[in-house]
């Protein structure tokens, strides 16, 4: 990270206030570091660990190229959420949760694009058309769905993770994104119950500097993974004319390799041979290497396979299968197995369709991929 949470300033701004003692959820206890007036205190150690875990899961989420939900429907977080996740370009829900909003994706994605179909009848024309009752009915539903879905407009598939500010109040969001295994990093506060959640932030989350302090450092580690791939793509369009370049170089160069070797043959045939076998099979060993560890060193990106967050990559790495191509030839109950000695919290995690996905992702058939992922429902079929 480009600079280190401190605890000071999450203290100033009044992160570890909890709630009432007597609405406290006994799973909070390992994240609660005293009580004081009838008031729990959240160990504000461990929320700055636990936003550093997030954070560096995120980066690589939003580096990855998929997208992260952000969902605050309560008033004091609305405006605070809608100004930071704005500015790094990703959706999110500041009015209500649409029920359906996950499990339900594609009859959300129509009524975004009957927005777009009204937009595109101003254009045209058509709308002047209409009589004036019309239009203002129009108008009105227009109005609606900006209010509600306008946020999410640029969202064609279901996100690769889902942030929310209070789960109590969202308890919605958070079953449909388990539903569908999606990743959950959330603020929790001492009353609601941190089991759901896959990342979780201790937190206050009913005051407004609190939710604006955690906000800030979440958005900065989007804003960085964004920078990344923004990088790699940049680094990735340099090379293409570099590599076409070089190719005929060295075919040039080929030939010329060619006519030395009979010279040396005709000025000493038996010293040559000698010679020869040892050197062969250097090259023959510092060629290998470098390609070894070319083969070490490459690891595809399995989040890119819905279903599969950051924590279940990381186990499936753990256990040898670090390409699309091994995932593929993965048994689901094997791939079940390992995710479930990981961590318990991945035991709920469905991986039949994986090896379907890291199949396409293997033979690079990325649009048809894409078409199945938005087909299924949470990698789901």
């Amino acid at each position: 990270m480009a600079s280190k949470i401190e605890v000071k300033d999450l203290l100033e701004a009044g992160v570890h206030f909890g709630h009432l003692t007597r609405k406290w959820n006994p799973n909070m206890s390992p994240y609660i570091y005293m009580e004081r007036n009838g008031i729990h205190v959240i160990n504000l150690y461990k929320t700055v660990a636990k936003i550093e875990e997030a954070n560096e899961a995120l980066k690589k989420i939003a580096a990855s190229g998929r997208k992260i939900l952000f969902v605050a429907t309560k008033k004091q977080a609305k405006d605070i959420v809608a100004e930071k996740v704005s500015n790094v370009n990703m959706p999110y829900i500041t009015e209500r949760w649409p029920g359906g909003m996950l499990t339900n994706f594609v009859t959300i994605r129509k009524a975004v694009k009957k927005m777009a179909a009204i937009d595109r009848m101003k254009k045209d024309g058509t709308f002047n058309t209409l009589s004036k009752k019309e239009r203002l009915q129009v108008d009105r539903l227009r109005a609606k769905l900006e209010k509600n879905l306008g946020s999410i407009a640029d969202m064609t598939r279901l996100p690769g993770a889902i942030f929310i500010v209070d789960t109590m109040r969202e308890h919605i969001a958070v079953k449909e994104a388990q539903k569908l295994n999606i990743p959950i990093f959330a603020m929790v506060d001492t009353n609601s119950d941190p089991r759901p959640i896959d990342y979780v932030i201790p937190a206050n989350d009913d005051a407004g500097k609190s939710i604006e302090a955690i906000m800030t450092e979440v958005t900065k580690a989007v804003a960085e993974g964004l920078a990344e791939r923004k990088n790699e793509k940049a680094a990735e369009a340099k090379e293409a004319p570099a590599a076409k370049e070089e190719a005929p170089a060295k075919a040039k160069k080929e030939p010329a390799k060619e006519e030395k070797a009979p010279v040396k043959e005709v000025v000493a045939e038996p010293v040559v041979e000698k010679k020869e076998e040892p050197v062969t099979e250097k090259k023959a060993e510092t060629k290998e290497e470098p390609k070894a560890k070319k083969a070490a060193a490459k690891a595809d990106d399995l989040t890119k396979v819905e279903g599969a967050g950051p924590k279940a990559a990381e186990a499936l790495v753990a256990a040898g299968i670090d390409t699309f191509a091994k995932l593929a030839k993965a048994d689901p109950e094997k791939i079940k197995e390992i995710l479930t000695e990981a961590s318990s919290r991945m035991a709920h995690l469905d991986p039949t369709s994986w090896p379907k996905q890291a199949q396409m992702a293997a033979d690079g058939k990325w649009d048809e991929l894409k078409e199945w992922q938005d087909n299924a429902k949470g990698g789901v079929e």
